[in-house]
């Protein structure tokens, strides 16, 4: 219902006249005789446009003429498709108020309504007071007082004049037929207002009509066109809900999961999932609604809709479309209807109430669903339906084709892959032979030097134990020697039983996957006891050591002796490997990482760069960095990265080059769990 309201009237000659009665009696009627109100009707309705507000120019000369609180027209044209339009005139004081209040109006009854004429049939009563409803129901204004005089074209009434008082008053019978003189003047104008509306009616068809041409011929060139399946329904989908002017359209595709449905029986709900592969949203709906709306927005909430999905079982609105063998579902409004079962929040009802659901059909199988979405209550023309469902038999034949060739090109594409695959089987034999004769040589040469490593880890120390031996036979050895010697067998004596054990040890850890023995740990305290021990030997070669704990004490549930033994290696490998007079630093603190409790152990000193390729291999056992010729056996690393493992944690090692020198920043970054939960399940 369109409802306009116009301020009072403000030149000076009108306000002198209503100045002149203030009992509020009226006597313009005496100075503007009916033939001179009349005539300046005429004027307005041959001067001013129906879509500029011809009804308010009207109804503002007659509240100035007739001295009353508010002057109501409302145009009646009796077509079902057009709506009513009123126009108010009030006095300023009810025009901005403060208050909340909104006057009802009270029952019809003589003494409040009034009919200007006498020659009314008994509906008439009941008529004005339907005008009064669609025209005052947003005026702060009390209805004491109505005359009131629906007005007639051509023999039909098309409006309702109504003279509004706020308090009680009797209404003369001069003021009777002034109104009453005033009719047809009235009806003209009222005439008028429905003519437009009905030639903006016709003009609207006709532009539906264009664009129903332009959509059908949109739609003939997209199914001669080359493109994907998906990219052409969008397309179609978007083509048709802006012809149609809706907010919301959707294009929904069933994949079914019984083997049976084909032979199912009617009215018979099968088991399938809908899947929506098509979404358009109205921007301009986005931007009204919603105060700075970006298109990006509308292009994630269309992207939001794609991935959704739901089962026919839980969507009574699609159910409906089995039962009824295929009829579209038409809802004008959602809330005038409540025999409309359930329907999936996908279709979003409480902001979507109009809707239009068309099923995709071929040779009696639903392939799915075109829906078309309003935000406000739409009566869905007979036309509207007649294009959707050509668009919809459209869509069934384009994804029918699209499913055929799809399937005729997937037998082409194993038929082919079958042929290639026969062709291809004696050079794929030919190749895994050649790659198992590569595997062989390359094991048989990691076996070749690992026994040769191994050999000269465990012959060295002999020799030395051997040589040592030689030496204690001698008779005449002075004490010192001898003692000398005895030190060199126990220590050569404790590198062979080490390197046994480390053997051991990794044999262990790669084969038979126990449990740590964790317990809890001080952290600060531990590392602070293992580089005591080494602080002598750091000494010697003038290295000092910096430890980087976090001031309160770091707990840690581990196992203790995997624990020290990989710190211990890596000290080791700091002092070892270390250039004189550098510092080593050992840094500890807490983490957070992917939501579980970390503890990170950083180890870093000063010493000759370690290349990216021997990176690769550096943690493997008996391999040693390139020009590394301090002794040791190679299995340190391999052993810390085995034990870390062990323990659920991770090792990294990373060798910077120093700016203006011929030495690198090598780091050790340990990375353990605090706490060992998942260890323990």
């Amino acid at each position: 219902m369109k409802q306009r309201f116009s301020p009072p009237l403000q030149s000076l000659d009108e306000l002198d006249r209503t100045s002149k009665y203030p009992h509020g009696k009226l006597m313009q009627h005496q100075e503007e005789p009916a033939q001179q109100l009349a005539q300046k009707i005429n004027q307005i309705v041959a001067n001013t446009l129906p879509q500029a507000g011809m009804l308010q120019d009207i109804a503002q000369l007659l509240g100035a003429a007739f001295d009353i609180d508010c002057c109501c027209l409302v145009s009646l044209t009796g077509e079902d498709s057009s709506e009513p339009i009123a126009a108010n005139w009030c006095k300023p004081e009810y025009l901005v108020t403060n208050s909340n209040e909104i006057f009802a109006i009270e029952p019809v009854d003589l003494p409040v309504v009034q009919c200007a004429s006498e020659a009314l049939t008994i509906e008439f009563p009941q008529l004005i007071e339907q005008s009064l409803e669609i025209g005052c129901q947003q005026l702060h204004i009390p209805i004491k007082a109505v005359l009131a005089i629906p007005t007639k074209f051509a023999g039909k009434t098309n409006g309702v004049v109504s003279l509004i008082k706020s308090q009680p008053y009797d209404w003369s019978e001069d003021e009777r037929k002034l109104l009453e003189a005033l009719e047809a003047s009235c009806a003209i104008a009222f005439s008028q207002v429905g003519q437009a509306q009905v030639i903006a009616s016709q003009q609207q068809f006709v532009q539906t009509c264009a664009q129903h041409q332009s959509l059908i011929k949109q739609l003939s060139i997209l199914s001669r066109s080359n493109l994907e399946l998906n990219q052409m329904l969008q397309l179609v989908l978007t083509s048709t809900a802006e012809a149609l002017q809706v907010d919301r359209g959707l294009l929904i595709l069933l994949k079914y999961t019984d083997p049976l449905f084909r032979i199912r029986q009617k009215k018979q709900v099968p088991k399938a999932k809908a899947t929506v592969i098509g979404e358009w949203s109205n921007p301009e709906r986005y931007r009204n609604t919603i105060p700075g709306t970006l298109p990006d927005t509308v292009q994630e909430t269309i992207q939001q809709a794609l991935e959704q999905s739901f089962l026919i079982s839980d969507c009574g609105l699609c159910q409906r479309i089995f039962i009824d063998s295929g009829k579209p579902i038409i809802v004008s409004d959602i809330s005038d209807s409540p025999d409309v079962a359930a329907a999936t929040p996908i279709f979003a009802l409480e902001k979507l109430p109009a809707m239009l659901l068309m099923p995709l059909e071929n040779q009696g199988r639903i392939l799915g669903f075109l829906v078309l979405q309003h935000a406000e209550a739409r009566a869905w023309q007979s036309a509207e339906t007649n294009i959707v469902e050509m668009v919809s038999a459209q869509v069934s034949n384009s994804v029918i084709q699209s499913q055929t060739l799809r399937q005729v090109q997937m037998l082409v594409d194993e038929r082919t892959a079958q042929l290639q695959r026969s062709l291809e089987v004696q050079a794929k034999l030919y190749e895994k032979t050649r790659q198992y004769v590569e595997q062989l040589r390359e094991l048989n040469e990691l076996k070749d030097e690992f026994l040769s490593n191994m050999s000269d880890r465990l012959r060295y120390p002999l020799t030395n134990m051997r040589m040592a031996i030689r030496n204690l036979r001698q008779p005449s050895i002075q004490a010192d020697r001898q003692a000398r010697y005895f030190d060199i067998l126990e220590q050569e004596c404790t590198k062979e039983i080490n390197l046994i054990n480390d053997l051991l040890t990794l044999q262990k850890l790669e084969t038979h996957q126990e449990r740590p023995q964790l317990e809890n740990v001080d952290l600060n305290t531990r590392i602070q006891d293992l580089t005591s021990t080494f602080a002598t030997k750091l000494s010697e070669k003038g290295i000092n050591i910096v430890l980087e704990l976090p001031p309160e004490s770091l707990k840690i549930e581990t196992e203790i002796e995997s624990f020290d033994r990989i710190l211990q290696e890596l000290l080791a490998n700091a002092t070892k490997y270390s250039q004189p007079d550098t510092t080593v630093y050992l840094r500890a603190n807490h983490q957070v990482i992917e939501q579980t409790d970390r503890v990170i152990i950083e180890l870093a000193n000063i010493g000759r760069g370690i290349s990216e390729e021997e990176v690769t291999y550096i943690f493997d056992k008996f391999r040693r960095g390139r020009g590394r010729w301090t002794p040791g056996t190679g299995l340190g690393l391999a052993l810390v990265k085995s034990l870390i493992q062990h323990l659920n944690g991770e090792i990294t090692l990373a060798s910077n080059q120093i700016e203006d020198s011929d030495f690198s920043k090598i780091s050790f970054t340990l990375n353990l769990p605090q706490f060992s939960d998942e260890i323990k399940s």
